[in-house]
């Protein structure tokens, strides 16, 4: 019991270290992180002031004053947004990288889901070549033991055709699980992007965890917590900052400046050569209305149009949910009822092998039989990954 034990922790520790590979090489996953690390840069160029303003001018026909010709001027100046803007246009650019770092933690979830559904895919496909190879072996061991019959003369040429013509259907399905689990093994190791012939190591008896909650745990830890669903609600609050940066926007912006104008000194008066320095203020009049206007209802109708966006994928998020609940219940009793099954089908060919060993009757019937007992053991096996995939598949939705 100890060592089954050791053995399910250890092939648990396997996945979780081929994850982290996922994680760590998967280039879907590094562009949706660059994505999100490419919105947190937005935040800087929106929250700073424009440029401030320096023009130099240069008299070709120098101006005369009283105090002499004005041979240069130099201005300085900068504009203020009204208050509140910057910190409203911050507000925004933040809101909307926290809604692609949700993205990326979708991306991430989704990814450990395929991991995860494609390792006990490989699973099902290594057991099913064991299961296959050990039926091949059986059914020579009965071959051997029709052609001793037939020998004795006390079976029939047609029992050794009949474990051919078996034999033949395995080998024949035996090389196409090969095949799959190659197929298998390359879409596993693109998914961690690591060479694509490396070995995968899969357990010998799959574990069968059950659901960690409760259906309705589920659905509101769903609905609290799966990322597409946080994704929408930061782009919501992006679009109510966006409302209010725009109403800002429809207030004056404030001008602050500095002028210097360069005077010669003509020496015809005492104040000759003084220059002349200035400030200045003025303000930008936002007059045409309808611009400001048009930019508050599209934040409106964005912040609408995402709040739909969101009913609808709680909706779809449940139908897939029960839609999965469905498949891990069904997984769930196919197993109680495939081990039972296998159980039978065992018994049953040790009964009918016993008969055909002392009077070479029912040989057609233990083929039969064998032909259960392989379906059995295989729908059990597909059983457990089925029910393990579901699990994984509500934990991508719990955004977990």
């Amino acid at each position: 019991m100890l060592l089954a034990l050791s053995s399910l922790l250890q092939a648990q520790d396997t996945l979780t270290r081929y994850l982290e590979t996922a994680a760590k090489n998967n280039p879907a996953l590094k562009a949706k992180f660059n994505e999100y690390q490419a919105a947190l840069e937005k935040v800087p160029q929106v929250g700073t002031l424009p440029d401030p303003q320096i023009t130099f001018g240069y008299f070709i026909l120098p101006v005369e004053t009283k105090t002499g010709p004005q041979r240069f001027k130099i201005s300085a100046s900068q504009m203020f947004p009204w208050f509140g803007t910057l910190g409203k246009s911050e507000d925004v650019a933040v809101n909307r990288a926290k809604a692609k770092y949700e993205l990326f933690e979708e991306a991430k979830s989704n990814l450990f889901f395929s991991v995860k559904a494609n390792y006990y895919k490989l699973y099902f496909l290594r057991k099913s070549i064991a299961i296959t190879q050990d039926n091949i072996r059986i059914l020579n061991t009965f071959k051997n033991l029709a052609l001793i019959k037939m020998e004795s003369g006390t079976g029939s040429g047609v029992d050794e055709l009949r474990v051919e013509m078996e034999l033949a259907d395995l080998e024949n399905t035996l090389a196409l699980l090969r095949d799959r689990w190659f197929a298998g093994v390359v879409s596993f190791n693109n998914l961690l992007n690591v060479d694509e012939t490396s070995p995968v190591e899969v357990p010998e008896t799959l574990w069968t965890d059950d659901l960690a909650f409760s259906k309705q745990a589920v659905l509101d830890s769903l609905k609290q917590n799966n990322n597409q669903l946080q994704s929408l609600d930061y782009l919501y609050k992006s679009y109510q900052d966006q409302e209010l940066k725009a109403k800002s926007q429809g207030a004056p912006n404030i001008l602050a400046g500095i002028d210097y104008i360069n005077v010669g000194n003509d020496g015809l008066t005492a104040q000759s050569g003084k220059d002349a320095l200035f400030v200045k203020v003025g303000i930008t009049i936002p007059l045409y209305r309808r611009k400001y206007d048009g930019m508050v209802k599209e934040a409106v109708l964005l912040q609408e149009a995402t709040q739909f966006k969101k009913e609808d994928k709680v909706n779809a998020l449940e139908t897939l949910f029960e839609n999965t609940y469905s498949q891990y219940s069904d997984a769930d009793r196919r197993l109680i009822l495939f081990r039972k099954q296998s159980d039978l089908a065992s018994k049953a060919i040790r009964i009918l092998q016993s008969d055909y060993a002392s009077n070479g009757k029912n040989f057609e019937e233990i083929l039969r039989m064998e032909r259960k007992l392989l379906k059995y053991s295989l729908e059990l096996e597909k059983a457990r990954s089925d029910k393990q995939a579901a699990v994984a598949f509500v934990t991508y939705l719990m955004g977990r």
